[in-house]
């Protein structure tokens, strides 16, 4: 007999987050950023946290940073994910100074610290996507 793999389970982001999470729709990383002091800010807020100014934008990123930290799953809690494991998720310091996570498209064995990554988007619709880094950059 059998059996379907039940979706992933799609967020539902609201705020900034889902204004982040629009533009990672596009296909791209976009950072929010200040207009005043030019620093780049994630998780997306409503105020600059250097200067605490409300003239706030999404800019594209480079997309590339180094590996700062990750953790491996071996039994997801969402049963859409079933059958994939053993993954990683990733936090990556990006070469804006913020860090993201992210799940890894890579081999386990190529973790390291400090390793250059670069990202990739899979969009999920129109309102969504994930992130996933994989070696290069």
């Amino acid at each position: 007999m059998a059996t379907t793999q039940p979706p992933k389970l799609v967020p539902d982001p609201d705020g900034r987050n889902a204004d982040f999470y629009r533009h990672l729709a596009s296909g791209r990383v976009h950072l929010q950023r200040c207009d005043d002091c030019a620093r780049s800010l994630h998780p997306p807020r409503y105020l600059c946290a250097g200067c605490g100014s409300d003239r706030l934008t999404f800019v594209a990123a480079e997309g590339v940073g180094r590996l700062f930290s990750w953790t491996v799953t071996h039994r997801p809690l969402d049963p859409g994910w079933a059958g994939e494991g053993p993954w990683a998720t990733v936090v990556v310091e990006m070469s804006e100074g913020v860090r993201l996570v992210g799940g890894w498209r890579g081999a386990l064995s190529e973790l390291a610290l400090d390793l250059r990554v670069v990202s990739e988007v899979e969009r999920v619709s129109d309102d969504f996507a994930r992130i996933y880094f994989k070696p290069g950059g």
